[in-house]
């Protein structure tokens, strides 16, 4: 991805946050694997500021959708308060492997790591972190479901990890689901929408991402 095509996934700019339309597959930090991230192309989201932009949250690496950075340290403040406060409301958009019988409902179900030597693999665990994700049905279609989800915690992997633990895991994850590493399969699950009340005495601002090609 060049610099000139990130400024062109804006979603939404102001004083104090941008939000982009995060590509599936671009990491948003750097990993053990090295390559391209997020992170070498923020100094072209500046626009005249002195420092580049922080992620004020994450998305997979597969993950696509509205991902939020505040632009100055204040800003960086504020908005880490809301999400640490669980004043944002996020909502992802997922194909799941067969699927709920119902139409809607709430999964609260703990999270914790499978092990200390993997930290980023995740469990259900009734003993461990809260974790809550509401999903709502949005269309069914040949064996898969298209669910809302929307979580009301912010653990790692949560949507991921509750899907399967319901018996109906994210169409191509590989970790958590039944894809298989190296077969192709993308993960299809997609952060919609992000509304976050930044300014006290303003309507709480709403940016929606749209659906990629390959989620289609």
């Amino acid at each position: 991805m060049t610099s000139e095509e990130l400024v062109s996934r804006i979603l939404y700019r102001d004083a104090l946050m941008l939000v982009i339309d995060k590509p599936a597959g671009l990491p948003v930090h750097p990993g053990h694997g090295g390559g391209e991230t997020l992170a070498d192309h923020l100094d072209a989201l500046r626009f005249g500021l002195p420092a580049r932009p922080q992620v004020v949250h994450r998305l997979d690496r597969e993950t696509s959708g509205c991902l939020a950075l505040g632009r100055h340290p204040n800003a960086l403040r504020r908005l880490n308060a809301l999400f640490s406060e669980r004043r944002v409301e996020k909502l992802y958009w997922a194909w799941v492997e067969g699927g709920p019988g119902e139409e809607s409902g709430t999964i609260d179900l703990g999270i914790a790591p499978v092990s200390r030597q993997t930290p980023w693999r995740m469990k259900a665990d009734f003993s461990g972190a809260q974790a809550v994700t509401e999903w709502r049905v949005l269309a069914r279609e040949e064996g898969r479901t298209l669910l809302a989800l929307s979580p009301l915690t912010g653990r790692t992997h949560q949507l991921r990890v509750h899907c399967a633990a319901m018996g109906w895991p994210i169409a191509g994850d590989a970790v958590y689901g039944r894809a298989r590493r190296g077969d192709g399969s993308r993960l299809l699950l997609h952060a919609r929408a992000l509304t976050i009340p930044l300014y006290p005495k303003k309507p709480a601002i709403h940016v929606e991402a749209p659906v990629p090609e390959h989620f289609r």
